[in-house]
């Protein structure tokens, strides 16, 4: 199982964010994310959105650093890109 996370950089709601991607499946992304402990709410179309305080267990847990634009490369690679505004 391999996951994805680019670096907490995206504002929102005062504090930085950070995606968590699979370019497997969004089950792989969903078991990951569970056992991170990260709520399902958090599941935003493709991808989790991460608080940056919760990064570095992100990446304790597995989760390999990318750059953000990789994070949309894997994401359209593996057919599970799923653009804002687009029918899901």
């Amino acid at each position: 199982m391999t996951v994805y996370i680019d670096p907490p950089t995206w504002p929102g709601h005062g504090r930085l964010w950070s995606h968590l991607v699979s370019d497997v499946s969004y089950d792989e992304l969903h078991v990951f994310a569970e056992e991170l402990g990260v709520p399902r709410r958090a599941f935003e179309r493709d991808h989790y959105d991460i608080p940056s305080h919760r990064y570095a267990s992100a990446v304790a847990a597995g989760a390999v650093e990318v750059r953000s634009r990789e994070v949309v490369r894997l994401l359209t690679a593996a057919g599970l890109r799923r653009p804002k505004g687009r029918a899901q």
